[in-house]
C-alpha cells in the first residue's frame, strides 16, 4: 500500500492546462508538466483496496494499486514494466480514455478519485525519457505468418502481441502513414504524432513490419491475402459514420467529422502546403454531436481562427451529479468540460436540425433547429411547438457517431458475416466464420473506448496464437461478448 492516510490528507491534483490564450495559438498538448513529487503524492491517495473497483472498471485489467504504490516508492522501472504488463500502449491511453477506472475508484465513493489517468501517463512518459522502453523481439521464430488489416490502436495491439510470440506480423494500412484513427482523427492537440512514431519504432524494431498506402481487398484481394498469410486479423475500425437526413444535406460545406479532423492533422504537422481545403478561418461553424469527436471539431476550428463555433446536442443538459440510475462503479453520464469547451464555442442541448439552408449557389448559410423533449409515452424526442430558429452557418461538421466497419471490397472478398448491429460476426475465440480470419476492435464490437480497442487487440492475439500452435502464453483480458461501460 502507498501512503496508508493519503487519501485523507492529499487533494486530488490533476495537471494545469496551459493558458487558454497560448494554447490555441499552437497545435501543441494543451497540459504543462507536473513535477514528480507531485505526482507521487497523487499515488499516494491509492488505498489498495481488498476489492479494487478500478480494475473492474479497466477493460485491461491494469494493475493500478501496484504500480501507484511503486510511483509513490518512486521504483520507476518496476512500476513500467507492471503497466506494461497489462497494457501495451499506455501513452496511448492515458492520454485519450475517458477514465473509467477512476470513476470506479473506491475513493471516489464520497470523495475525488485517485488521479489514475495522470499516474499512468507519467510512469510510460519517464520511462521513454530514460530510455527504458526498448524493442522486445523474440527469443525465437514460430515460422508462421499473420497480416493485421488496420493501425488503429486494436490492430497494434495484436501485431505487438503476435510478433513477440515469434510469428511474423505484417500491419497493412490504407492511409500513407500508420496509426489509424490516433493519427488522423485525434487532433495534435490532444496527442502529438511523434508520440504514435516512437511506439511505431519499437514494433519495427521488435519485427513487425508495416505496409502503409496499401488498400487491401483493392491492392491486394482477400483470396491473395488468405493464400499468403496463416491467419488474418480484421482489424479495420468502425468507420462508417453515422448521417443525417433532413432538407439541404447535399449543401456545399456539410462534412462528416472525419473528413474535416485530417485536415487539422495535416496543418498542424506542416504536411500540406497553403491551406488546407476544409479551413473555418473567419467562418461561423455548427457541429452536430456533444461527445469527444464534435469537442475535436471544436478545438480544431479554434485553433484555426473560426468567427463562431455552436455544439448541438440532442440530449437534455447532463447533471453535474452522478444520475441515480448510474450508481458507483459505473460510468456516469454527467457534464464534462474539455479542454476544447474551456477555449471557446457555445453548447446547445435538447435541440435537433430540421433543415439545411442554403443560397442561390448551393453554399450553405445557415440550419433550422428546434428545440425537443423527450416523451416516455412515445419513446421518441418530440418537437417543442414555436421553437423552431436559425443559426448561421458556413461549415456543419456531423460528428454523430458510427454504425459499423464499411462493407469493403475486402470484407465482400472474404465473405465474412455480420450481425445484428452490422459488426462482423464473431465467435468466442474473435473468429469469424471463414477459417483463419480474426476480427478485433470496433469492427467486431462497435464504436466504443480506446482502451477496448488495445483489450481487444490482446484478446485476438491470444486467440490467433492458440489457433497457429495449438496453445498460447498470451493474456486474454476480455471476452468478445463483454459490454463496455460507456460506449
Amino acid at each position: 500500500m502507498a501512503d496508508p492516510k493519503g487519501f485523507i490528507n492529499v487533494s486530488r491534483q490533476t495537471p494545469t492546462r496551459r493558458p487558454i490564450d497560448v494554447r490555441i495559438q499552437d497545435w501543441k498538448e494543451v497540459y504543462e508538466p507536473q513535477e514528480f513529487g507531485v505526482l507521487q503524492k497523487q499515488a499516494s491517495r491509492c488505498m489498495d483496496c481488498g476489492i479494487p473497483f478500478c480494475h473492474q472498471g479497466c477493460p485491461l485489467g491494469n494493475l493500478i494499486p501496484e504500480w501507484n504504490d511503486l510511483i509513490w516508492r518512486g521504483e520507476k522501472k518496476e512500476a513500467i514494466a507492471r503497466l506494461h504488463a497489462t497494457n501495451n500502449f499506455p501513452e496511448f491511453t492515458g492520454r485519450l480514455c475517458p477514465a473509467p477506472c477512476e470513476t470506479a475508484c473506491v475513493v471516489g465513493v464520497n470523495g475525488d478519485p485517485v488521479t489514475i489517468k495522470q499516474v499512468e501517463l507519467r510512469t510510460i512518459e519517464e520511462a521513454f525519457d530514460y530510455g527504458d522502453v526498448n524493442p522486445l523481439p523474440p527469443d525465437r521464430l514460430s515460422g508462421k505468418t499473420v497480416a493485421v488489416i488496420g493501425s488503429g490502436p486494436s490492430g497494434l495491439a495484436a501485431a505487438q502481441q503476435l510478433t513477440r510470440a515469434g510469428h511474423t506480423v505484417a500491419v497493412y494500412e490504407r492511409a500513407e502513414k500508420v496509426g489509424g484513427l490516433l493519427r488522423y482523427g485525434i487532433p495534435e492537440f490532444k496527442m502529438e504524432k511523434q508520440i504514435v512514431d516512437r511506439r511505431i519504432t519499437q514494433m519495427e524494431g521488435e519485427g513487425t513490419r508495416f505496409r502503409s498506402g496499401v488498400n487491401v481487398g483493392v491492392d491486394i484481394t482477400g483470396q491473395q491475402l488468405r493464400a499468403k498469410y496463416d491467419a488474418v486479423v480484421l482489424a479495420v475500425g468502425a468507420t462508417n459514420w453515422r448521417d443525417i437526413n433532413v432538407p439541404g444535406r447535399d449543401l456545399k460545406g456539410i462534412y462528416q467529422a472525419m473528413e474535416f479532423l485530417p485536415w487539422g492533422n495535416k496543418q498542424a504537422l506542416n504536411e500540406i502546403s497553403g491551406e488546407p481545403p476544409i479551413n473555418t478561418h473567419g467562418k461561423a461553424v455548427i457541429i452536430l454531436g456533444g461527445g469527444d469527436t464534435g469537442a475535436d471539431c471544436l478545438g480544431t476550428s479554434i485553433r484555426q481562427g473560426a468567427a463562431s463555433v455552436t455544439q448541438l446536442e440532442i440530449m437534455p443538459r447532463p447533471t453535474e451529479e452522478r444520475p441515480s440510475a448510474q450508481p458507483w462503479p459505473t460510468y456516469p453520464m454527467i457534464y464534462r468540460v474539455s479542454s476544447a469547451h474551456e477555449e471557446g464555442g457555445e453548447r446547445l442541448y435538447a435541440v435537433s436540425t430540421e433543415e439545411f439552408l442554403g443560397d442561390e449557389n448551393g453554399n450553405l448559410r445557415a440550419i433550422k433547429l428546434s428545440e425537443v423533449e423527450f416523451k416516455k409515452e412515445s419513446g421518441k424526442f418530440e418537437k417543442v411547438p414555436g421553437s423552431e430558429k436559425e443559426l448561421k452557418a458556413d461549415f456543419v461538421f456531423l460528428a454523430m457517431g458510427f454504425v459499423g466497419p464499411e462493407k469493403s471490397e475486402l470484407l465482400q472478398q472474404l465473405e465474412v458475416e455480420f450481425d445484428e448491429r452490422g459488426n462482423i460476426k464473431r465467435d468466442e475465440n474473435f473468429a469469424t466464420n471463414i477459417d483463419g480470419v480474426f476480427v478485433a476492435g470496433d469492427a467486431g464490437r462497435g464504436q466504443s473506448l480506446i482502451v477496448w480497442a488495445i483489450a481487444e487487440g490482446r484478446s485476438a492475439a491470444a486467440a490467433v496464437d492458440t489457433y497457429l500452435v495449438g496453445e498460447t502464453q498470451l493474456p486474454s483480458p476480455i471476452e468478445p461478448t463483454a459490454r463496455p461501460l460507456m460506449v
